[in-house]
Protein backbone atom coordinates (compact mmCIF):
# COMPACT_ATOMS: atom_id res chain seq x y z
CA UNK A 1 0.00 0.00 0.00
CA UNK A 2 2.98 2.30 0.47
CA UNK A 3 3.77 2.38 -3.61
CA UNK A 4 0.21 3.14 -4.10
CA UNK A 5 0.49 6.11 -1.23
CA UNK A 6 3.54 7.00 -3.13
CA UNK A 7 1.98 7.13 -6.52
CA UNK A 8 -1.22 9.09 -5.46
CA UNK A 9 0.86 11.83 -3.88
CA UNK A 10 3.08 12.28 -6.95
CA UNK A 11 0.19 12.30 -9.21
CA UNK A 12 -1.73 15.10 -7.03
CA UNK A 13 1.26 16.81 -6.71
CA UNK A 14 1.65 16.93 -10.71
CA UNK A 15 -1.85 17.53 -11.29
CA UNK A 16 -1.43 20.73 -9.33
CA UNK A 17 1.46 21.93 -10.61
CA UNK A 18 -1.38 22.05 -13.57
CA UNK A 19 -3.38 23.66 -11.55
CA UNK A 20 -1.51 26.54 -10.27
CA UNK A 21 0.10 27.11 -13.73
CA UNK A 22 -2.94 27.38 -16.06
CA UNK A 23 -5.15 29.87 -14.60
CA UNK A 24 -1.49 31.96 -14.56
CA UNK A 25 -1.34 31.47 -18.50
CA UNK A 26 -5.00 32.59 -17.96
CA UNK A 27 -3.60 36.09 -16.48
CA UNK A 28 -1.29 36.68 -19.18
CA UNK A 29 -3.84 35.44 -21.96
CA UNK A 30 -6.16 38.34 -20.69
CA UNK A 31 -3.85 41.17 -20.75
CA UNK A 32 -2.58 40.54 -24.23
CA UNK A 33 -4.01 41.58 -27.36
CA UNK A 34 -1.99 40.69 -30.11
CA UNK A 35 -2.94 37.93 -32.34
CA UNK A 36 0.31 35.74 -32.22
CA UNK A 37 0.80 36.12 -28.66
CA UNK A 38 -3.10 34.72 -28.04
CA UNK A 39 -2.23 31.80 -30.28
CA UNK A 40 0.58 30.63 -28.59
CA UNK A 41 -1.07 30.95 -24.85
CA UNK A 42 -3.90 29.29 -26.51
CA UNK A 43 -1.74 25.90 -27.63
CA UNK A 44 -0.13 26.37 -24.40
CA UNK A 45 -3.40 25.96 -22.33
CA UNK A 46 -4.18 23.32 -24.65
CA UNK A 47 -1.59 21.22 -23.59
CA UNK A 48 -1.11 21.86 -20.10
CA UNK A 49 -4.90 20.96 -20.13
CA UNK A 50 -4.74 17.95 -21.81
CA UNK A 51 -1.48 16.55 -19.79
CA UNK A 52 -3.08 17.39 -16.56
CA UNK A 53 -5.89 15.02 -17.85
CA UNK A 54 -4.63 11.92 -16.90
CA UNK A 55 -2.84 12.93 -13.75
CA UNK A 56 -5.41 13.76 -12.23
CA UNK A 57 -7.42 10.27 -13.13
CA UNK A 58 -4.49 9.05 -11.85
CA UNK A 59 -4.63 10.49 -8.71
CA UNK A 60 -7.75 10.16 -8.33
CA UNK A 61 -7.60 6.44 -8.74
CA UNK A 62 -4.67 6.09 -6.64
CA UNK A 63 -6.82 7.70 -3.93
CA UNK A 64 -9.62 5.49 -4.33
CA UNK A 65 -7.31 2.44 -4.12
CA UNK A 66 -5.98 3.76 -0.93
CA UNK A 67 -9.64 4.92 0.68
CA UNK A 68 -10.75 1.13 -0.41
CA UNK A 69 -7.81 -0.57 0.81
CA UNK A 70 -7.60 1.74 4.05
CA UNK A 71 -11.20 1.61 4.50
CA UNK A 72 -10.87 4.84 5.65
CA UNK A 73 -13.77 7.01 7.14
CA UNK A 74 -14.61 9.82 9.59
CA UNK A 75 -15.97 13.53 8.79
CA UNK A 76 -12.05 14.59 8.24
CA UNK A 77 -12.50 12.04 5.21
CA UNK A 78 -15.76 13.29 4.08
CA UNK A 79 -14.67 17.00 4.18
CA UNK A 80 -11.37 16.37 2.52
CA UNK A 81 -13.94 14.06 -0.38
CA UNK A 82 -15.93 17.27 -1.02
CA UNK A 83 -12.86 19.83 -1.00
CA UNK A 84 -11.59 16.76 -3.86
CA UNK A 85 -15.21 17.08 -5.79
CA UNK A 86 -14.75 21.04 -5.75
CA UNK A 87 -10.70 20.65 -6.96
CA UNK A 88 -12.25 18.28 -9.70
CA UNK A 89 -15.23 21.24 -10.45
CA UNK A 90 -12.64 23.74 -10.98
CA UNK A 91 -10.72 21.84 -13.16
CA UNK A 92 -13.52 21.26 -15.62
CA UNK A 93 -14.14 24.74 -15.21
CA UNK A 94 -10.86 25.47 -16.79
CA UNK A 95 -11.52 23.56 -19.71
CA UNK A 96 -14.48 25.54 -19.88
CA UNK A 97 -11.99 29.02 -19.44
CA UNK A 98 -9.50 27.84 -21.84
CA UNK A 99 -12.04 27.01 -24.99
CA UNK A 100 -13.55 30.27 -23.96
CA UNK A 101 -10.31 32.33 -24.71
CA UNK A 102 -9.86 29.98 -28.09
CA UNK A 103 -12.90 30.99 -29.06
CA UNK A 104 -12.60 34.59 -28.31
CA UNK A 105 -15.41 35.08 -25.83
CA UNK A 106 -13.22 35.85 -22.62
CA UNK A 107 -15.39 38.53 -20.51
CA UNK A 108 -13.04 38.34 -17.29
CA UNK A 109 -10.19 40.55 -16.56
CA UNK A 110 -6.73 39.56 -15.43
CA UNK A 111 -7.28 40.61 -12.51
CA UNK A 112 -10.08 37.97 -11.85
CA UNK A 113 -8.05 35.33 -13.14
CA UNK A 114 -5.50 36.36 -10.53
CA UNK A 115 -8.02 35.65 -7.62
CA UNK A 116 -9.31 32.97 -9.13
CA UNK A 117 -5.86 31.45 -9.42
CA UNK A 118 -5.69 31.20 -6.07
CA UNK A 119 -8.63 29.03 -5.00
CA UNK A 120 -6.34 25.17 -5.51
CA UNK A 121 -3.83 27.06 -3.42
CA UNK A 122 -7.00 27.31 -0.66
CA UNK A 123 -7.96 23.60 -1.16
CA UNK A 124 -4.32 22.17 -1.39
CA UNK A 125 -3.73 24.06 2.55
CA UNK A 126 -7.55 22.55 3.38
CA UNK A 127 -6.63 19.04 1.98
CA UNK A 128 -3.48 18.79 3.92
CA UNK A 129 -4.59 19.68 6.96
CA UNK A 130 -7.22 17.24 7.08
CA UNK A 131 -5.44 14.83 5.93
CA UNK A 132 -2.09 15.02 8.40
CA UNK A 133 -4.34 16.70 11.50
CA UNK A 134 -7.80 14.69 10.84
CA UNK A 135 -9.34 17.22 13.31
CA UNK A 136 -12.73 15.63 13.54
Amino acid sequence: MLWIKALHIIFVTSWFAGLFYLPRLFVNHAMVSDAATQERLSLMEHKLYRFMLPLALLALAFGLWLWLGYGITGGWMHAKLLLVTGLIAYHIYCGKLMRDFKSGKNARSHIWYRWFNEAPVLILFAVVILVVVKPF
